[in-house]
């Protein structure tokens, strides 16, 4: 099923012609390109942050608002502050999207590569394509905030000279045109975004148990010996896909760690069973959302 055909009773008994997402950037970036792709056949209405900061700032303060988050990356890893950020917030993980990331250089219309002078981005969005621009040099890297900002400040002011590297999407959205597409040097670049919502939101908005396959999870543990081991001897035994681990350092208890752990699983019964198993080993669990994986094929 759609995640969209999920939204319910919730959303629209408060007569919202729109799904509102909170999203890091501005219309047409690649948190967007994510939401609409995630919630496709219905309208997004997004609603820009500054910072991941800021986006759970709203987010905790408006249950009605849905989240996009970028939780990892196949080059650059998992993005542990934000993994941090859901910990602390109160929504909860309501599902997944996978995006690869291909960037186009777009520009003002009329203009050649050959009469630009710089190419503006993301500083990440320009190191993913650094191949293309040492194949030109005369774009000069000018960093900006934002990728689809980029191309709204250049589209706004009618910059000559200028390109922005962003997405298809916001070069369609701010009326630039595309001079180039395909220019990351990575064509296997992939970032996977998760879906948080308040709740009561995320009640109506996640799958049911039978179609949940995967779960986040973080979780401490008493600082003795073979404690880690013993949790992971417990997941396996009830058979427990451990996707990802990762531990973060607990701030003031020396030599303490949090493990961020995302589970997938055939049996939403035996998982449950696990989490009941290792409980006495665990020092505090928090789970952060149960979903259905983006790789799962009944999706």
């Amino acid at each position: 099923m759609n995640p969209a055909e999920k939204l319910g009773f919730f959303i629209f008994t408060k007569e919202m012609d729109k799904i509102r997402v909170a999203i890091q950037g501005i219309a047409g970036c690649f948190h967007d390109v994510a939401a609409r792709e995630y919630f496709v056949g219905k309208e997004i209405e997004p609603v820009p942050c500054t910072t991941f900061e800021e986006m759970f700032e709203k987010l905790d303060n408006d249950a009605s608002l849905i989240g996009i988050v970028a939780a990892e990356n196949t080059i650059a890893g998992s993005l542990l502050q934000n993994h941090e950020l859901i910990r602390r917030s109160s929504t909860q993980i309501v599902g997944e999207a996978k995006r690869r990331i291909s960037h186009v250089l777009c520009a003002v219309e009329g203009q050649t590569i050959a009469d630009l002078d710089s190419a503006m981005s993301h500083p990440m969005a320009l190191r993913q394509c650094d191949v293309f621009l040492r194949q030109h040099p005369n774009l000069n890297k000018v960093e900006h905030f934002d990728t689809a900002g980029s191309a709204r400040e250049i589209a706004e002011k009618r910059l000559m000279g200028k390109a922005a590297i962003c997405s298809e999407l916001a070069a369609d959205l701010y009326g630039l045109n595309i001079l180039e597409r395909g220019i990351e040097t990575n064509k296997r670049n992939f970032t996977r975004f998760v879906v948080v919502a308040d709740p009561l939101l995320a009640s109506e908005l996640g799958p049911s148990e039978a179609e949940i396959n995967k779960s986040s999870i973080v979780f401490t543990l008493p600082h003795t010996q073979g404690a880690l081991s013993k949790v992971l001897t417990i997941l396996s035994f009830y058979d427990m896909n451990l996707s990802k681990i990762q531990s973060v350092p607990i701030i003031g208890r020396e030599w303490e760690y949090r493990f961020y752990v995302n589970l997938t699983f055939d049996s939403f019964v035996r998982y449950r069973k696990s989490l009941d198993a290792v409980m006495p080993l665990l020092k505090d669990l928090k789970i952060l959302g149960e979903y259905v994986s983006c790789d799962d094929e009944r999706k």
